[in-house]
C-alpha cells in the first residue's frame, strides 16, 4: 500500500549552507520532500515555472529582494502554496510584511530544527502559526507607521536618511544646501512627529518607516 503523499517542498534561502542543511533535514523527514532550491528571487521564480510546491520556505532577506516579493510572485502562479517564513530577521517590517502576502508561519532561524519540521508539518495541514492578535498588532504597526511617513515632508525625509547615516547637523545643512537653523527646525519637527527624541531613536525609525537599511 502506498504511504502518504508527502508535502512538496521549495526552499528559497542565499545562504548555501543553510539552504543545503534545510533540504539534509526536510528530505530526511520520511513525510517531506524538497522539490527545488533557490537562492534569490529571480531562482525562485524560475524554478516557481516548471515546480508546484505545497510549501514556499523562505528567508526574508535575499540578494535581490525579499521573501515576501518572492512569496507573492510564486502565488500568482501557485496560489495555494503556503508561505512559512525562517529568517533571522523577525523585525515588525519583516512579519508585516509577511502577513500582507499571506504567510502562515515566521520563524526565527535560531529555534530548533524540530520547530521547524513540525511548523512545516502544520501548515501544511491548513494551519496559521500567527494569532489572531498578533495579525492585528502587527496591521495597527503598519497604518501607524504609514501615517508617520505620510506625514513627513521630502525634506524631512532627506534630513532623517542622514541623521540616521550618522551625519552631524551642520554637514546635513552642507550636503542639502540649507542652513544650520533650518536643519535644527527640521530635526524638531521629526521628534514632534515621529516622538523620538534622540539620534539612536531617529535611526531606529528610520529603519522602521524603510527610509534605510
Amino acid at each position: 500500500m502506498d504511504g502518504p503523499i508527502a508535502i512538496r517542498i521549495m526552499i528559497v534561502e542565499d545562504h548555501q549552507i543553510v539552504n543545503e542543511g534545510l533540504a539534509a533535514l526536510l528530505n530526511d523527514q520520511p513525510d517531506m520532500v524538497v522539490i527545488g532550491r533557490a537562492g534569490s528571487v529571480a531562482e525562485s521564480m524560475v524554478l516557481a515555472e516548471r515546480e508546484v510546491p505545497d510549501v514556499l520556505l523562505l528567508d526574508f532577506r535575499l540578494p535581490d529582494g525579499n521573501g515576501a516579493e518572492a512569496g507573492a510572485r510564486i502565488r500568482d502562479l501557485h496560489p495555494d502554496v503556503k508561505l512559512v517564513f525562517l529568517s533571522r530577521d523577525d523585525s515588525d517590517n519583516a512579519q508585516i510584511a509577511a502577513v500582507e502576502v499571506g504567510a502562515s508561519a515566521f520563524i526565527h532561524k535560531s529555534r530548533a530544527a524540530a520547530e521547524v519540521v513540525d511548523g512545516i508539518r502544520a501548515v501544511a495541514g491548513g494551519a496559521i502559526l500567527f494569532t489572531p492578535r498578533t495579525i492585528a498588532s502587527l496591521l495597527d504597526k503598519r497604518r501607524t507607521m504609514a501615517g508617520q511617513l505620510h506625514s513627513l515632508t521630502a525634506r524631512e525625509r532627506d534630513v532623517l536618511r542622514l541623521v540616521a547615516a550618522g551625519v552631524a547637523s551642520r554637514d546635513i545643512a552642507s550636503q542639502l544646501g540649507i542652513s544650520y537653523t533650518t536643519v535644527r527646525t527640521h530635526i524638531r519637527s521629526l521628534g514632534r512627529k515621529l516622538d523620538v527624541h534622540s539620534k539612536i531613536e531617529a535611526t531606529a525609525k528610520a529603519r522602521e518607516l524603510g527610509l534605510v537599511e
